[in-house]
């Protein structure tokens, strides 16, 4: 039987906060852009670094492969949080991922526009930056997102009967063995307690044989090629059609890098697929083709992060769960404000790497973190974290002076 995959690639880069003093607080309000560019934190640095190293390598290897195949269909998500920077220090970078879209084969996702958590501690604040994030899609692009991915693929019952009830045709997650138990990831499924929306699982045995394993020598499999790759694929069973392969963006250049060989294995692996028959799908192709096989029932949260597979890389800790907690409760006093600069730096404050980067876990887990992290310790995200939300808070109070 021939195969279709879901090639679907997330696009995300935070506002950081700098090394931000508690001195600086009440003074000075700028939380975002360092001016010593060496610093690690310094935002506009990394997008510059990124987009030289990922975002235009990739988008230039993806639109030849659009040009080469018509049969090649892929699926992105894009942050707010990345398109607001893009748009500032990179621009060409938007205008080639409209490029992109514009061949009508490159699918946009919805997910909140800060990368946030708000699905957990505010339903409303949620539905306001998914809102938020598909006006600014249509701004852009002129695509309206029909498939939902939450923030780090986190999901439940709850947030597919939302999404269903929304009106979205999809929404996906990881596949990650406890929820599938007997059953495979290369399916269509539907969401429990739900009526038309359809569930896409992440292959993430396959797909991190990309995004983690490919440049790893000690890997047995290692090199990962082309042809290699296309052959593992054909290989699985017969009735496993649907192959969802779920990534970073910044897989392509950034993570792997480019002298590892991932932008040939990125331009051969399209043809190698093809050549037998098979097929590339978006992920709104994929729910138009494929009917469900069975129901899938996850009624506590996963994500595609870390060992477990839930919150606690964001949550994990005392720190996680304090700092997370004080944002949201200050939703309905900052709302109230009516000011944009202080509700703009407020959500960016919500994004979930903020969060991340406090994560202390150990071995490889810990690894991870330290490698996204831009600081020299989780206690040093804490600490700049609560400098900035001091800060804020202060100027909440004189807003609400004012209003007196």
């Amino acid at each position: 039987m021939k195969k279709a995959v879901c090639l679907y690639m997330h696009v995300h880069q935070p506002f950081r906060v700098r090394p931000y003093s508690v001195f600086e607080a009440g003074k000075d309000s700028n939380y975002w852009y360092d001016f010593s560019y060496d610093s690690r934190a310094n935002n506009q640095r990394i997008i510059n670094k990124v987009a030289e190293k990922s975002y235009r390598p990739t988008n230039a290897v993806l639109q030849q492969l659009l040009e080469t195949y018509p049969e090649f269909h892929f699926s992105l998500s894009i942050t707010g949080t990345l398109i607001d920077q893009l748009q500032m220090w990179a621009p060409d970078v938007i205008e080639s991922f409209q490029k992109l879209v514009a061949t009508g084969r490159v699918e946009i996702l919805a997910e909140t526009y800060y990368h946030s958590l708000a699905f957990f501690y505010s339903k409303q604040e949620f539905e306001r930056q998914v809102k938020q994030h598909g006006i600014k899609i249509r701004e852009l692009f002129g695509v309206t997102p029909q498939v939902l991915r939450n923030t780090e693929l986190s999901y439940n019952n709850d947030l597919a009967y939302w999404a269903d009830q929304s009106g979205y045709k999809g929404i996906i997650t990881e596949g990650w063995d406890d929820v599938l138990g007997w059953r495979s990831p290369n399916f269509m499924y539907r969401p429990a307690y739900t009526q038309k929306i359809r569930l896409l699982l992440k292959n993430y045995k396959l797909s991190d044989d990309i995004a983690f394993r490919f440049s790893d020598r000690n890997w047995a499999e290692w090199p990962l090629t082309a042809d290699k790759y296309a052959h593992w694929l054909n290989a699985l069973p017969d009735d496993e059609q649907l192959i969802n392969l779920f990534m970073d963006y910044e897989t392509f250049g950034e993570h792997q890098w480019e002298d590892h060989g991932i932008f040939d294995f990125l331009r051969h692996f399209p043809g190698e697929f093809l050549k037998d028959g098979n097929s590339f799908l978006t992920l709104s192709q994929a729910i138009d083709k494929f009917e469900p096989v069975d129901t899938m029932d996850i009624p506590h949260t996963i994500t595609w992060a870390d060992t477990e597979r839930d919150l606690t890389a964001w949550l994990g800790n005392a720190m996680q769960q304090q700092a997370i907690q004080c944002i949201y409760k200050l939703e309905h006093d900052v709302l109230a404000t009516g000011d944009q600069s202080l509700i703009e730096d407020w959500r960016r404050l919500q994004t979930s790497d903020h969060f991340y980067y406090m994560c202390t876990k150990w071995f490889n887990d810990g690894d991870v973190h330290a490698y996204f992290s831009p600081y020299s310790s989780p206690y040093d995200a804490y600490i700049y974290f609560f400098n900035a939300l001091r800060d804020l808070k202060l100027r909440l109070l004189d807003q609400q002076r004012g209003r007196k």
